[in-house]
């Protein structure tokens, strides 16, 4: 099976648009960081230096330090395709983080994003 493009896509360039679009909805970098941090185990600075690095979603997803096990409560759709359903490892862990960031942009409260 061919490897998806997105795969190879830098976080760093991907990062900015998830903040662009809580922004407008009223929500904050640090509630995304948050996100991230919850899901893939990163502390903030590890977070930064894949930023800086332009770490692609392969190597960021594949070098988390402890992706959350709570993550496979996450359940939906995004892109037309429901989460839980996806057979791909990487592809999920992709598309968990954007159900995430589309429910901080929906306003749905932290606590309820982070499953707890």
């Amino acid at each position: 099976m061919a490897e998806h493009k997105i795969y190879k896509m830098s976080f760093a360039k991907i990062y900015p648009l998830y903040i662009e679009k809580v922004e407008k909805k009223g929500r904050t970098k640090e509630e995304v960081d948050i996100i991230i941090r919850w899901l893939t185990g990163y502390s903030q600075e590890e977070l930064e230096k894949h930023l800086a690095r332009q770490s692609d979603l392969e190597t960021f997803f594949k070098e988390a330090p402890s992706l959350n096990p709570s993550r496979t409560l996450i359940k939906g759709v995004i892109c037309g395709v429901r989460v839980e359903e996806i057979e791909e490892d990487l592809m999920r862990e992709i598309r968990y983080l954007d159900k995430l960031i589309d429910e901080l942009a929906r306003g749905k409260a932290m606590e309820k994003i982070l499953r707890k």
